[in-house]
């Protein structure tokens, strides 16, 4: 059953289409012949049964009268007329005023008293077979023969069935030939609408493998939902792939010197032979040691929050627990243990559509970058003013120059990481986290003469005052 199952899911759209049309003839050729044989039916009754009551109406219009008895002469055209079905028994039968049989067949079975039959058509035997029966009055009115004579003509059923089935016969050839002509043309059709698919597939295999440009979007309208999503997958996979090659070059570029100059560092302990000079020279090494620890976790968070960008689903977020969580966990505590941290959050709730990881990254490290190149004291918090989140760190100090935040905006802006091993990586990565949410980061003075890093984010639409 489940190899049955897997075969009909690989099934070819064409031969799926072709398949549902075939059961859909099926199934209405089933009531095409049933409604054929019943057309049919009723068409042969109608047409023999004029035979019929032609030949009765020709049989009662030769009786005549002679000396008060009714004389009967059979013409030769009422038998002509019947004689058009040649394989089919007919029968004749007169009845006289009196309901006696005058001549014909006594094996014709009437349907009630004699005397009552009325003209009309009626369903009987004749000789063991099925029989259509056709019955005709004259009235005579002498002195000798006053009353009804009825003249009773019958014809078995074969002639009329057999017309019945060509009737349907015919029809159903006219239904397989323009059922098979549908099945020819919806498989040319489907071919058709699917030939944008093999062009599209041929353009993606002959493609490079770095190549994740968009594809052209001229496609049917069917085919462009398709195309659209796939644009996106690739733009997506092309965001990880260079992100991937900016890490790894950025790791090139920036532990190429602290590595050198460890190992600088080990040969010259190596050689020195004055113990004093020994220990400062260790006191180098685990000072380059922490600071490429550092480093390397940031450039770790970078990718980290990147991939999330792209991969992670969009949840609400509230600021605060962003806020409180970054403050309980005392990471910059190790960075300067003497710095005043303050956390500032609300009552209310300041809900943003983001992911939780991402965000405790950005402000670790806008926290981490305060406490490294600010002033104390330093304050953590998360507000909403005109329909906007904000989770944001604020230093007592002036903050960088100028120049240097328009540096930083104009690397931002290209989408890059930093390759300068200040506050610019630990920024990179708080940027990366906006755009990937769509929000922004926000670098500046404020009123009060201390210098402000914020994540704004739109806030959640229930959420919004």
């Amino acid at each position: 059953m489940t190899d049955l199952l897997n075969r009909l899911a690989t099934l070819s759209l064409t031969a799926r289409v072709a398949f549902g049309i075939a059961f859909l003839l099926i199934f209405g050729g089933l009531i095409v012949s049933i409604a054929a044989f019943a057309y049919g039916r009723e068409a042969a009754r109608s047409a023999y049964d004029r035979l019929l009551l032609g030949a009765a109406t020709n049989i009662a219009s030769a009786i005549g009268v002679q000396d008060g008895r009714p004389e009967i002469e059979l013409p030769v055209s009422a038998f002509e007329l019947l004689a058009l079905a040649p394989d089919d028994r007919i029968g004749y039968r007169i009845l006289g005023p009196e309901g006696d049989t005058l001549t014909g067949y006594e094996d014709i079975t009437l349907p009630n008293r004699r005397n009552e039959l009325r003209e009309g058509f009626f369903d009987g035997t004749f000789f063991g077979e099925p029989a259509r029966f056709a019955v005709v009055s004259r009235r005579f009115a002498e002195r000798k023969l006053n009353g009804t004579i009825k003249v009773v003509v019958g014809q078995t059923l074969r002639a009329r069935n057999a017309m019945a089935y060509d009737i349907t016969r015919k029809a159903l050839y006219v239904l397989a030939a323009s059922g098979l002509a549908m099945v020819l043309l919806a498989m040319v059709v489907v071919r058709s609408v699917l030939k944008p698919l093999e062009t599209m597939a041929g353009g993606l295999s002959a493609r490079d493998p770095h190549d994740l440009t968009p594809m052209d979007t001229a496609v049917p309208r069917e085919t462009a939902v398709m195309v659209n999503a796939l644009n996106g997958f690739m733009a997506r996979l092309d965001r990880q792939m260079n992100s991937m090659r900016h890490l790894i070059s950025d790791t090139a570029h920036q532990l190429r010197t602290p590595v050198a100059a460890l190992r600088a560092q080990a040969d010259l302990f190596s050689d020195e032979a004055d113990l004093s000079r020994k220990e400062k020279i260790v006191e180098r090494i685990q000072t380059r040691t922490a600071s490429l620890g550092r480093l390397l976790d940031q450039m770790l968070s970078q990718a980290l929050v990147i991939h999330r960008g792209d991969s992670a689903r969009r949840e609400a977020v509230d600021l605060r627990d962003i806020a409180l969580d970054v403050f309980e966990e005392g990471d910059h505590a190790v960075l300067n243990p003497e710095f005043d941290i303050q956390l500032e959050i609300g009552d209310a709730p300041v809900i943003v559509m983001a992911d939780e990881t991402s965000l405790k990254e950005a402000l670790k490290n806008l926290l981490n970058n305060a406490v490294k190149y600010g002033r104390s004291p330093v304050r953590v918090g998360a507000t909403q003013e005109e329909g906007r989140g904000a989770i944001w760190v604020e230093d007592s100090g002036s903050g960088p120059s100028a120049a240097i935040l328009a540096e930083l905006g104009g690397r931002f802006n290209k989408g890059t990481l930093s390759r300068q091993t200040g506050s610019g990586l630990g920024l990179a990565i708080a940027h990366s986290v906006a755009v990937s949410f769509d929000g922004e980061l926000k670098l500046g003075a404020t009123g009060s003469g201390s210098f402000r890093a914020s994540l704004e984010f739109e806030a959640a639409p229930e959420w919004t005052s």
